[in-house]
């Protein structure tokens, strides 16, 4: 093999160490043991002739090039996996059994309500429109799901979502709300400020996850739509989020607007490299609206 390329394998072995910082974790992640593992990143490290790794008795951290690897690496991965993806569902709809065309769109679950059913029925009007498949997801999960093909187009929200890598057209911006208990005293008023969110004895802000991790404080994890939902109505979190999300909360939440969060901007995005005639398509569509 030569020196300048990778092969999928050792790039998902160094990465799982590299997110792990720990071999026994990554093995097991693997499903392998961990003297093969330890043995193919050492081969690794010495075909390309730089150390990736720190190891002492703490445990392992990476050096500078092995900084560069991860996030190389990730995106490399992700690509070769989505290349993947998206040519069997071109293959599955070159099928006579399958559907002429089909477009996966990766959405936020619970968001964009109006302006998602608008987009569907616009489309499914356009000569020779391709079947959408929804995918609703996670507060930030689009992204990766479009970087590694799960997905084939996105609707992204800025400053969640990140739009590095992909084409993309602005849609609709909108404010941004507290959703409180409805029995909170906070709840009576007719506006709110993100310091006054983020400092409510006894209602910590729920936490969402970001590139897998929570970040730090009190607040309860949020897995989900529906768990979030529940423990806002028990008066045991707040949450900020886009004004758009009014369309889902119970009777037991009440939305205040904030007036210094920033305002939240949909975008539809896609891979910069697509060639697809059918998103073609929708991304004039969308843009129509």
């Amino acid at each position: 093999m030569a020196v300048d390329t990778l092969e999928t394998r050792e790039l998902r072995y160094f990465l799982a160490v590299a997110e792990e910082l720990h071999f026994g974790r990554a093995a097991e992640r693997l499903g392998m043991a961990q003297p093969p593992l330890s043995r193919a990143i050492q081969q690794l490290e010495r075909r390309l002739g730089v150390c990736l790794l720190k190891r002492n008795r703490r445990g392992v951290s990476l050096t500078g090039a092995g900084e560069v690897l991860l996030h190389e690496g990730r995106a490399a991965l992700d690509a070769t996996t989505a290349a993947v993806r998206r040519t069997r569902r071109a293959g599955a709809a070159g099928s006579p059994d399958g559907p002429r065309d089909r477009l996966v769109l990766a959405v936020k679950a619970g968001a964009s309500h109006e302006l998602l059913h608008k987009l569907l029925d616009a489309y499914a009007a356009e000569p020779g429109a391709a079947e959408i498949e929804v995918l609703p997801s996670g507060l930030c999960e689009q992204e990766g799901m479009l970087r590694d093909g799960r997905a084939d187009v996105a609707l992204m929200h800025t400053p969640f979502n990140s739009l590095a890598g992909f084409d993309s057209e602005e849609l609709t911006t909108e404010g941004q709300i507290a959703v409180l208990p409805a029995g909170h005293p906070l709840a009576a008023r007719r506006t709110l400020a993100l310091a006054d969110v983020g400092d409510i004895p006894g209602l910590p802000l729920a936490r969402w996850p970001r590139h897998g991790t929570y970040p730090p404080g009190p607040g309860p994890e949020i897995h989900d739509q529906t768990q979030l939902a529940q423990l806002i109505a028990l008066g045991r979190t707040v949450t900020v989020l886009p004004d758009s999300a009014r369309a889902w909360l119970w009777a037991e939440h009440t939305a205040v607007p904030l007036t210094d969060a920033p305002p939240v901007v949909t975008h539809i995005a896609w891979p910069a490299h697509s060639r697809s005639l059918a998103l073609a398509a929708l991304i004039r569509t969308a843009t129509r609206l």
